[in-house]
């Protein structure tokens, strides 16, 4: 364990060496999870799931997957054990595995909600053990390059999903056989977050901590804007469960092509949140506003609009381009959406702030899901009239953030 003080090289090494190790867990887990989750969409429709109960499944999970980390963000603060958080959270993944132990619709939804509360119990507290890190080398960059390896491992799960489904129309029992085989990627994440743990067991040392300010325990105002912003944006984010159940019941994609295109999709999101990342760093160095990468949430509304119009068509290179959107609007929200909450909040409210972002992002994606999923049975045009209608709302609370942050001043830590 490092010990105080720290030298100026000495952190930024060992933060370099705390974002490196987080890649490496992410990437076993994505192989993981991003594995299952390009094919579960299908698998629910080959156990017999409609398309709403696929949209309120997934819009479910995601809902408690997100709200389940106001509470765990607001105690990893007030514990500060932040690793027990992160590793009893990691541990909760074997749900992906135990989907090939299922053959009725019901439990495999309550594995797939589960998988999702274990990643809200980790969450707040791995974020927070990142923001750390990330502060040192710059926030963008930090979150960009975790982000960059965490897509290796959700590229490789769904190309994984689809060599062993390329034979034809995949078969209960090959969905069966392929979510077995996830529990070799289990086991190395368990050994490789433990290893992470010894390595660094106290990552907080290394923020540099700034001198306090005035108002340092409150949330800004700025922060609630962007809460409000994320909201709108995310409430007409179209999910992968159920564009590959459209690409499935269309016959626009076959079952090997859908993991397929969500790797492609991940391979573009791992690039996309290096260019944004970099992007964003360079906006705040530009103004001298920790606040003012902010700016770049501009690009959310205005590609996210694209993704329902073009994935729920009757088009291959129509799914082709909203795997391409989708994969680069998820880049920006994995940069972006997590540097922005380490740049507008202090240390001792960075989990707290991180659990209430989660849980606005999780009751819009919960809303998106389950409405687009009703709305699909019903009208397509229904579907982009929310997707657009959202994105215009976030455009209008894009404008009042702006004003926002360039007025804010450099957060304290």
């Amino acid at each position: 364990m490092p010990k105080l003080p720290l030298e100026p090289k000495q952190a930024k090494l060992l933060a370099m060496q705390v974002i490196l190790m987080f890649g490496v867990v992410s990437l076993a887990g994505d192989f993981l999870y991003e594995g299952a989750r390009a094919v579960n969409g299908p698998y629910l429709k080959t156990l017999g799931a409609s398309a709403a109960l696929v949209g309120l499944v997934a819009g479910l999970a995601e809902l408690l997957g997100y709200a389940v980390r106001l509470l765990s963000g607001f105690l990893a603060d007030r514990t500060k054990a932040y690793w027990v958080f992160t590793l009893f959270g990691y541990a909760t993944l074997c749900t992906v595995p135990l989907l090939g132990m299922t053959d009725v619709w019901q439990l495999a939804a309550l594995f797939i909600v589960l998988e999702r509360v274990g990643k809200a119990i980790r969450s707040p507290a791995k974020d927070t053990i990142l923001s750390t890190a990330a502060r040192r080398v710059g926030t963008g960059f930090g979150f960009g390059l975790h982000e960059a390896m965490d897509q290796i491992g959700a590229i490789l799960g769904p190309l994984f999903f689809m060599a062993l489904f390329v034979g034809g129309n995949a078969t209960l029992a090959d969905y069966q056989n392929a979510y077995t085989w996830m529990w070799i990627p289990f086991v190395l994440l368990m050994v490789a977050v433990v290893v992470a743990f010894l390595k660094v067991p106290d990552p907080a040392l290394l923020e540099e901590v700034k001198p306090a300010a005035r108002g340092e325990d409150r949330l800004s105002r700025s922060f609630w804007l962007y809460l409000a912003f994320t909201g709108a944006t995310t409430l007409g984010f179209a999910n992968w469960a159920l564009l590959g159940f459209h690409f499935k019941t269309t016959g626009v994609l076959t079952d090997a092509q859908i993991p397929l295109f969500y790797a492609v999709a991940m391979g573009v999101d791992g690039v996309a949140a290096m260019a944004v990342g970099l992007f964003y760093d360079r906006l705040k160095a530009r103004s001298a506003n920790e606040h003012a990468g902010l700016l770049a949430l501009l690009l959310i509304p205005l590609l996210t609009a694209f993704v329902p119009l073009l994935g729920f068509g009757t088009s291959f290179y129509g799914a082709m381009a909203a795997a391409v959107l989708f994969g680069v609007v998820m880049g920006i929200h994995e940069t972006i959406m997590k540097s922005a909450v380490a740049d507008i909040t202090p240390l001792k409210k960075r989990g707290t702030g991180y659990g209430l972002f989660n849980t606005v992002y999780g009751l819009a994606i919960f809303a998106a899901s389950a409405l687009m999923g009703l709305l699909y049975d019903i009208s397509l045009p229904a579907v982009f009239g929310l997707s657009l209608g959202a994105q215009i709302l976030a455009l209008l609370l894009f404008w009042r953030l702006r004003k926002a942050v360039l007025k804010a001043g450099p957060a304290s830590s």
